[in-house]
């Protein structure tokens, strides 16, 4: 089961500046954003505007381009220079010429709406720019946990990056084989957050991650806590930031290492029970841990990886998964030697 983003509405979104000269125009766009849920910040041309842009960074701003001292034009300009993260520039100009339109999104605007605006348009365009930002923002935060994540395993180079071009692989295929729930969007979804795994070894002390031999049994208690670490890490991050996204990452990495069999780790979980994101990283992570060298193994040779995953068809990997990647096999390992460390 792969569960279903719902959008929210960020608080990081919802300050507006608007840079506008006339003073009916400002009053009408301030009231209408208003009556959105914004809180509105307004310049009365583009060098004030900016000055408030400066002191703020807003994320979203909307401006018309003829205004005294500093116009439009020059204001978009000035926001690409001095952002610190991307900003939604939203043109509102009666200009409505197409080389105006194109110089002004040559300059780096976001959006064009040409005077007078439908209130409903502006409702939905602003929609649309807060789904882009949001998207932005989870992409951001999804490759910072990856790096820090990466900063910490001993695993080889491009371990992540072949975890998450096998997820991808397995899902489309799955996709194509039946599994409609695995449409593009949660297909792409599934390849950024698989980069987060093993986010909990990040608390796992060093002589364990980097034991050159068999752990022993304590130490291998300790290496398994590295799952609820992990899940307690996006607990944390979904309470303070609300983000979906960091439900499916939790399923992830909390449930890669179950198995089919009910023998797995922390909960047993068997069959069904284990969420499909996971079951199918789980294959992706294993099989990069059989060809990769690792400092407690050397790499297996290509039919030796594909023999084991094959022998623990229903114990370790769901049927179905193993399946996909014997259709696969031969992409797997164009990846294995793409991103061979």
């Amino acid at each position: 089961m792969i569960r279903q983003i719902r959008p929210t509405k960020d608080n990081f979104t919802s300050t507006i500046l608007i840079a506008e000269d006339s003073r009916v125009q400002k009053k009408i766009l301030e009231g209408h954003l208003r009556s959105l849920g914004y809180n509105v910040l307004s310049g009365a041309d583009g060098q004030e505007a900016f000055e408030i842009f400066q002191a703020v960074q807003p994320r979203l701003v909307i401006t018309d381009l003829e205004m005294p001292i500093m116009d439009g034009f020059e204001l978009i300009s000035k926001i690409r220079e001095e952002e610190v993260q991307y900003t939604h520039i939203t043109v509102l100009s009666s200009l409505a010429e197409k080389e105006n339109i194109v110089r002004a999104i040559s300059l780096g605007a976001s959006d064009y709406l040409v005077k007078p605006f439908h209130p409903d348009e502006m409702k939905v365009r602003l929609e649309a720019s807060e789904r882009l930002l949001r998207i932005q923002g989870q992409e951001r935060l999804i490759l910072l946990m990856a790096k820090l994540t990466d900063y910490r395993s001993p695993e080889t180079g491009f371990h992540i990056e072949r975890v998450q071009h096998y997820t991808r692989l397995l899902a489309q295929d799955l996709s194509q084989h039946g599994h409609k729930e695995l449409n593009p969007g949660i297909i792409s979804l599934l390849y950024s957050l698989s980069s987060l795994h093993d986010i909990g070894k990040v608390a796992v002390p060093d002589h364990i991650l980097n034991k050159p031999g068999k752990l022993t049994p304590e130490e291998f208690e300790t290496m398994k806590q590295h799952v609820d670490i992990g899940g307690t890490i996006l607990d944390d991050a979904y309470k303070e930031l609300g983000s979906q996204l960091l439900r499916i990452a939790r399923d992830i990495v909390l449930y890669h290492h179950e198995r089919y069999d009910g023998s797995g780790y922390p909960y047993g979980l068997a069959g069904d029970e284990i969420p499909l994101a996971a079951r199918i990283v789980a294959l992706a992570d294993v099989y990069d841990a059989l060809s990769s060298e690792r400092c407690y193994k050397p790499e297996f040779p290509r039919d030796q990886c594909k023999q084991i995953i094959l022998d623990e068809t229903g114990a370790h990997f769901d049927p179905m998964i193993v399946e996909s990647f014997l259709r696969n096999e031969e992409a797997f390992w164009t990846i294995k030697m793409q991103f061979s460390d």
